[in-house]
């Protein structure tokens, strides 16, 4: 693998480092630096993402820094919530396919990793201390907020436990809908473009799959 394309957002307390072209790939730290190490330093724990989306994987050389912003509150607070220039760029053909295939096999893991960890879960400060299926369930309910961007308003649906028929056909109306952003377009005035929806999607997917295997208690 050639350097990975990064963008961070950085304020006095925290930033956050994100792979462009790998969504779900974000990760933070004190400093714009500190977050672009822990970036590299999960690069092993994202691999299986892109063999599951079917992507060619090699190690990273090294960061190529692409953007950098001032971070706000959502950063402070824990959200990678910039969006860069390189985020406003059309997303189309096979490269709109691969985003699609890497978000698809970061729901494809979340769920597999629901799947074999313990309803409960090592307690400490991150999350608030949640259990699984409340994982699970925070998880979705964001997910239909963030769908929200592409024009896709999923009525609630049973969350504990998660009514898998109705996660799917939310699953489904979110696959159908993104291509019609794929020129960069948002649908409101301040909404996010399509590559940003798809790289927060992920990254909160993710973070949080992470986050039970690291809580697991088995």
């Amino acid at each position: 693998m050639a350097d990975v394309r990064i963008v961070i957002e950085e304020t006095p307390k925290k930033a956050f480092a994100s792979a462009l072209d790998w969504p779900g790939w974000s990760r933070s730290g004190k400093t714009g630096d500190a977050a672009v190490e822990a970036l590299l330093a999960y690069a092993a724990r994202y691999r299986p993402v892109a063999e599951r989306a079917g992507c060619a994987w090699n190690e990273p050389e090294g960061p190529e820094l692409v953007d950098r912003l001032p971070g706000d509150a959502s950063t402070e607070f824990g959200v990678p919530g910039q969006v860069h220039a390189p985020d406003q760029a059309p997303l189309e053909g096979d490269e709109l396919q691969r985003h699609i295939a890497l978000l698809t096999a970061c729901w494809e893991i979340f769920f597999e990793v629901a799947g074999r960890v313990t309803p409960e879960l090592r307690k400490g400060p991150r999350g608030g201390g949640r259990d699984r299926d409340k994982i699970v369930a925070h998880v979705v309910e964001s997910d239909r907020s963030y769908a929200r961007q592409l024009g896709v308003t999923t009525k609630p649906f049973p969350l504990e436990p998660l009514d898998r028929e109705a996660f799917e056909a939310h699953w489904q109306a979110v696959l159908a809908a993104i291509p019609a952003y794929a020129d960069g377009h948002t649908r409101t005035g301040k909404g996010w473009p399509l590559r940003y929806t798809i790289r927060r999607m992920a990254w909160h997917i993710l973070d949080h799959a992470w986050e039970m295997e690291d809580k697991t208690l088995a």
